[in-house]
């Protein structure tokens, strides 16, 4: 017998017979969510033969619990940033010192209209004698 034959075959009885799925126990009686606490077990709400909403109804009584309901430090944005408290007369005197230490004022655009230009002076022609530039 040749192995596509067999694999085949196989491939065949396979198909014919239905998938055994895992077997699904009926759900146990659950204890009602009301009486659950903190210390309770949660595991057997969380199963997948359970129905949705009381596995949701479950969590909630969980996260109810106030030890979950603590601050951790780590809350940054939990503050009221609305209302500022506006910058002081010391803070502003102190801000206008640092801008004008790390940056001058330039000069003004009259100012350098004014000045005389200063740049590369023309250089002369020679004829190339080396005495005329001493």
């Amino acid at each position: 017998m040749s192995f596509l034959t067999r694999w085949s075959r196989l491939k065949r009885e396979g198909a014919a017979e239905k998938p055994v799925k895992a077997a699904e126990a009926s759900p146990a009686e659950l204890p009602p969510v009301d009486s659950l606490t903190f210390e309770s077990d949660f595991t057997a709400y969380l199963k997948a033969n359970v129905e949705e909403s009381v596995k949701r109804a479950a969590l909630k009584k969980l996260l109810h619990d106030p030890r979950f309901n603590v601050m951790d430090g780590l809350d940054t944005y939990i503050d009221d940033y609305t209302q500022n408290e506006g910058v002081s007369e010391e803070l502003l005197k102190t801000l206008d010192h640092a801008r004008s230490t790390l940056f001058p004022p330039t000069p003004q655009p009259e100012e350098t209209a004014k000045a005389p230009e200063e740049g590369p002076k023309p250089e002369t022609e020679t004829d190339g004698d080396p005495r005329q530039d001493a």
